[in-house]
């Protein structure tokens, strides 16, 4: 007679018996002898980048140089092929505008022989001389007429007269006062290159911030330790503005100048190789000027962030 129990096939036992336990020794053992196996990392199965990302990865710097480079001289290559062509093609006479070729040759010259040497280095003494006086003085002249209100209601309407004298103007009263030599040029560049660092200077203090004053006085700073923490280094830019300005005028007066009354410097070499006519001459005094004044100003917007390094650079 059979039972209930006898009637269990093996097939049945198998599928319903439990998985053995992984704490048991067998599960145990099979798995330490059997070699692990590990989830591959992230970084084994990625894809390779492609080579456009690789590539971009590292250049985006030359990159932008070559932009940077290509935008600025982009208008002075434009510049300097419309000045060959047009001389060639007859839209304007050689005569008169000869072609850039023509002037380089004669730069060369001028070079060669020295000429130009000894008529820029005496441009360069008179014009840096007369702006290193100008700079000397307006500086702290503007302090002072900046911070202390009497003296600026005092000197006012004397500044306002002056300032709105051209120097050129005054140039003949130069020549007759302290003559045609040296003296003359320099002060015509000494007074032209005041006013845009006095004024600038000026305007500098009268508009530091309240705040920053305030919490200087709060502290008990004396004057000078006030003006060396608080009115000083907010005035850089606005006092290199103006003596980027008077770096210009320095050497526009000065050239001016020379073509009144001088036997040397460039001024001198334009007004000469003018009635002389040659004119390729002339056109190469022009452009050493140019060039002088572009690398006058570079000098001072590095000096300028040399002594700004304080400020926060604006996002861009």
């Amino acid at each position: 007679m059979t039972t209930g129990t006898d009637t269990t096939t093996p097939a049945a036992v198998g599928l319903t018996a439990p998985a053995p336990a992984e704490n048991t020794p067998a599960a145990g053992t099979a798995r330490a002898g059997a070699p692990a196996r590990k989830s591959p990392a992230p970084e084994a199965v990625a894809a390779p980048a492609p080579a456009s990302t690789r590539t971009k990865s590292g250049a985006p710097a030359v990159v932008r140089a070559l932009k940077a480079v290509a935008v600025r001289t982009a208008a002075l290559l434009a510049l300097t092929a419309l000045w060959e062509i047009a001389p060639r093609v007859g839209l304007v006479d050689a005569t008169f505008l000869p072609p850039i070729s023509e002037v380089a040759v004669a730069w060369w010259e001028l070079a060669g022989d020295g000429q130009l040497a000894d008529h820029t280095r005496a441009s360069l003494i008179r014009s840096f001389g007369g702006f290193a006086i100008a700079v000397a003085v307006a500086i702290p002249l503007g302090l002072l007429i900046g911070w202390y209100r009497p003296l600026a209601d005092f000197l006012g309407p004397l500044l306002e007269v002056f300032r709105n004298t051209a120097a050129l103007a005054l140039l003949p009263v130069f020549v007759l006062l302290l003559g045609i030599g040296e003296t003359s040029k320099v002060s015509i560049v000494v007074y032209a290159c005041l006013w845009p660092v006095l004024l600038n200077t000026i305007s500098a203090v009268r508009n530091a911030d309240p705040t920053l004053v305030r919490l200087a006085r709060s502290m008990d700073l004396s004057t000078p330790r006030l003006f060396q923490k608080v009115i000083l280094p907010a005035s850089v830019p606005a006092v290199f503005t103006g003596i980027r300005l008077a770096g210009a005028v320095s050497i526009l007066v000065l050239v001016a100048a020379e073509m009144i009354g001088a036997k040397a410097g460039l001024g001198y070499l334009i007004n000469a190789s003018q009635f002389n006519f040659a004119i390729p001459q002339m056109y190469a005094g022009i452009i050493t000027i140019s060039a002088i004044g572009v690398a006058f100003n570079q000098l001072l917007v590095t000096a300028e962030r040399r002594l700004s390094l304080w400020r926060v650079p604006s996002s861009s």
